[in-house]
């Protein structure tokens, strides 16, 4: 699941376990375990380093402002963290999804973030081939990829994938947590994969060059869609199953299927990575470190689902938070009995500068500068310029 800036402004086994937090693992030395951290570390590569994050977005929660226009923070937020390039959510993911009106929310989110590219040509670009991604890092600017969250928009129009494309879409996931056109997301109980006409949609994305990506969905539509994509397929943003077994997670046999296929999978900040609290930085760099494990260190990166910005945590914010997690609960996105303080981001990564902290404490575990880079943006910067060319 994700929120667009409009819904966040608006306020919406052990051994295992064990051996991982150990960082004895894949060849690398092992180190101290994690402590966490409140502020921004140093980590010096991190200048000459693309960072992507492959589900992400800008702007603070603010519960006067009544519409998702950046202003002066929310820029400087995005010029303070670093990254080279972001996937925006366009797509509708929750309701509407189809028809008339979810088209017209995509068009109103792509016209915005075209607002955003004109009006701040010193803080943003789009990125449209692999090559901008590091012409964004180059030029000091945050590469804007457009994504969709969701298929549903394509509607049963193939040729709606070519529109997409020529406006800008470079991303397009193939469902949400319901089930639609082309298969079933994570949280249908049916637990169907691609449909027929979802090999279909797969085909047409291959065909226009638009990245692949199988996050969100259920267990078979995850393997499915690996297998039926000529072009290597990206999980934006998800977990490890063996280390948190929820729906939004994935198995170890879909990691190593995606990553025999040239692709990637993003570590995601929202709390699928533990069963009851908040995730931590730990958890985080736990999931990193299995990943790691089990489909190499080629295949991994960041998606965190969550904005660039910082959290104020103001009253009204928690206010606001308590009652999101409530119908998150009632909609079985989370289990019952969870905290009602749960939060959807890393409260110990909770600065702007999340990245290159990330970076540190990789690197105080003992993993190797050249990982580390590959983690926060090389490998997606890879299969990126592999599929757009």
């Amino acid at each position: 699941m994700s929120m667009n800036r409009r819904e966040w402004a608006l306020g919406a086994g052990a051994a295992v376990a064990a051996y991982y937090t150990s960082g004895a693992f894949s060849g690398e030395p092992a180190a101290a375990p994690l402590a966490g951290t409140q502020s921004p570390t140093k980590w010096p590569p991190y200048a000459n380093t693309v960072a992507i994050d492959a589900a992400g977005s800008f702007g603070r929660f603010v519960p006067e402002r009544e519409d998702a226009t950046l202003n002066a923070a929310d820029l400087a937020d995005a010029r303070e963290s670093g990254l080279s390039a972001s996937v925006i959510t366009l797509a509708p993911n929750g309701s509407p999804r189809y028809g008339p009106v979810a088209l017209e929310a995509v068009e109103a989110q792509m016209a915005s973030w075209d607002r955003e590219l004109a009006a701040h040509p010193d803080t943003f670009m789009q990125i449209a081939r692999g090559a901008d991604l590091a012409l964004a890092h180059r030029s000091h600017k945050v590469g804007l990829i457009y994504g969709f969250q969701d298929s549903a928009p394509l509607g049963e129009d193939l040729d709606s994938v070519e529109r997409f494309y020529k406006r800008g879409v470079r991303v397009i996931q193939l469902t949400h947590n319901q089930r639609n056109l082309v298969g079933d997301g994570c949280m249908e109980p049916g637990n169907a994969g691609l449909s027929e006409f979802g090999h279909a949609v797969i085909d047409k994305l291959n065909e226009q060059r638009i990245l692949v990506d199988v996050a969100h969905g259920s267990r078979r539509t995850v393997s499915e869609g690996i297998a039926a994509s000529q072009a290597p397929v990206v999980i934006s943003h998800t977990g490890c199953a063996a280390l948190a077994d929820v729906p939004r997670c994935v198995t170890d046999d879909a990691l190593r299927a995606m990553a025999n296929r040239g692709g990637v999978a993003g570590i995601v900040f929202w709390p699928y990575l533990t069963r009851k609290d908040t995730p931590t930085a730990a958890d985080v760099i736990r999931h990193i470190e299995y990943a790691i494990n089990v489909c190499g260190e080629d295949h991994v990166g960041i998606g965190t689902d969550v904005s660039a910005s910082p959290v104020d945590r103001t009253p009204q914010f928690e206010k606001s938070n308590r009652e999101l997690i409530k119908r998150l609960v009632a909609e079985r996105i989370f289990d019952r009995g969870r905290p009602e303080d749960l939060y959807l981001f890393v409260t110990d990564l909770n600065h702007a500068r999340r990245f290159e902290t990330l970076g540190s404490l990789l690197s105080r575990r003992g993993h190797s500068d050249a990982r580390i880079a590959k983690i926060l943006g090389g490998n997606f910067a890879r299969v990126m310029t592999e599929v757009w060319g």
